[in-house]
């Protein structure tokens, strides 16, 4: 089966509400969609769905990125998953974002050639259910208690909460959610590089009393030392998120010691192979794992359900729940994320149908 065709489409869909977080007030996801066609007929779809402040790489970057990567593909075979990363590695450096979706693509295109879920294309699953985690944003402390009751109630069991740098209304925040919640729902916090060096030790310890889960990237990605001298003066699991690009990266941060719990997405990491790749080094280095991206569209959400189902090493309370966020989809069937669950299906491929009418109505000239 060859490759004879690669598209790439950026769609724009509003969410249902804006939401505030670290980097500003997000009212809107450009996604990236790419559709490979194949000489027996066969079609394979992926997504990336790039943050701005998170990602480096724009929509539109990613876009002209698998331009430049489609005429190294067209002609090969699109069962041959490991050819088409090395060759795509060969001629272009980085552009993890664009190698993702392409990825993401021949794996849909493989799976429905011959009949079976991705998720058994890639060993089997060891679960069928995702238990996902909410989030909250950086809002008042008493919307984010009530935001906390909510989801609590509609039986989401762990939850985000965004913090920005050493602000005060940050403590707050968590308490209120923690007096809200009680002891029953697990609770995360993330800087996103937001928290001055100068000040973490000392203010990551006053949520100590709040029994945290984990405190993620308090610093910059690249200031790996500081990572460490954190984790060792505070008593909450430091997660690196932002820190975490490739296998070299990952090395380091086992290397100094510098997380107990490390994030993964198969954006960021450049696809699922290379996801599931990087979540057995870090757990065989006794790092526990968690996977997921905040934002995003069903395609990219089952993408990472998928990976979560096949690694056991990947911690409950997944990340991916971007069509939580948004008001439509370019899906025909959204994924149903309400109950805190996302359920695999047994369909070829990813069980994702893209919806021509949808796609022509998101899509970005």
């Amino acid at each position: 089966m060859r490759i004879i065709g690669i598209e790439s489409i950026v769609v724009e869909v509003p969410t249902r509400m804006p939401v505030s977080g670290v980097h500003g007030i997000t009212c809107s996801q450009r996604s990236v969609l790419v559709r490979i066609t194949t000489d027996a007929g066969v079609e394979g779809w992926g997504n990336v769905d790039p943050s701005p402040g998170y990602t480096l790489m724009s929509a539109d970057d990613i876009q002209a990125a698998v331009a430049g990567l489609a005429p190294c593909l067209l002609g090969g075979d699109a069962m041959n998953l490991n050819l088409a990363l090395a060759t795509m590695d060969r001629a272009l450096a980085g552009s993890f974002e664009a190698k993702a979706a392409i990825e993401m693509a021949l794996c849909d295109a493989k799976a429905r050639a011959l009949g079976i879920p991705v998720y058994a294309l890639l060993g089997g699953r060891t679960k069928s259910q995702i238990a996902l985690n909410a989030w909250i944003g950086t809002v008042p402390p008493a919307r984010a208690a009530e935001e906390a009751l909510g989801w609590r109630e509609r039986g989401f069991r762990s939850a985000k909460i965004k913090l920005d740098g050493a602000d005060p209304i940050g403590l707050r925040r968590v308490a209120a959610v923690r007096e809200a919640v009680g002891r029953g729902m697990a609770l995360r916090v993330d800087f996103n590089e937001s928290l001055p060096a100068g000040e973490a030790v000392r203010f990551i310890r006053q949520l100590e009393p709040y029994d945290l889960m984990l405190v993620e990237q308090p610093v910059p990605r690249d200031r790996i030392a500081e990572l460490a001298a954190i984790r060792r003066g505070i008593g909450i699991p430091l997660m690196a998120d932002e820190s975490v690009v490739g296998p070299e990266s990952l090395i380091d941060i086992i290397r100094r010691e510098a997380a107990d719990i490390v994030k993964v997405k198969v954006m960021k990491q450049g696809g699922l192979l290379r996801t599931i790749a990087m979540v057995q080094i870090a757990a065989a280095a006794g790092l526990g794992v968690v996977l997921g991206h905040g934002f995003g569209l069903t395609l990219s959400t089952v993408a990472e359900a998928t990976v979560a189902a096949v690694c056991d090493a990947v911690l409950d309370g997944c990340e991916a729940v971007g069509p939580l966020k948004m008001a439509a989809d370019v899906a025909a069937e959204p994924a149903i994320l309400d109950r805190g669950v996302l359920e695999l299906a047994d369909s070829p491929g990813f069980g994702v149908a893209i919806d021509p009418e949808a796609l022509a109505r998101f899509r970005k000239a």
